[in-house]
């Protein structure tokens, strides 16, 4: 598995479409095997998703994102999960993975 975080300045980004980077977070039998930060190209509506999928990507977990956004990342295969906090790319998969990643409201409101 191979999970998607985008991030700001080294911590997870509350808003999907501001993140400068995104930690990929590779998994295999629910332990962490790796982690590439990679810089996605220029933000254009609707390439993030196609551009993460293309990467390997089979989840994003970000703290806010438009529907439109999630709409287009299920198109591509991609599991969404939104209204994560945290900065720790490692202890926000470590949390996911045993069940205690605590989520809130999208953090995103269109």
């Amino acid at each position: 598995m191979r999970i998607a975080i985008p991030m700001v300045n080294g911590a997870l980004s509350m808003h999907f479409g501001h993140c400068n980077s995104f930690a990929f977070v590779d998994v295999e039998n629910n332990e962490i095997t790796g982690v590439s930060d990679l810089i996605p190209p220029p933000h254009e509506p609707g390439l993030f998703p196609a551009w993460v999928a293309e990467k390997g990507a089979t989840l994003v977990i970000s703290g806010g994102m438009g529907s439109r956004a999630q709409s287009l990342f299920v198109q591509n295969g991609v599991q969404v999960v939104v209204g994560a906090s945290g900065a720790d790319c490692r202890e926000i998969v470590r949390n996911y993975l045993d069940g205690s990643l605590n989520t809130t409201a999208n953090a995103c409101d269109h």
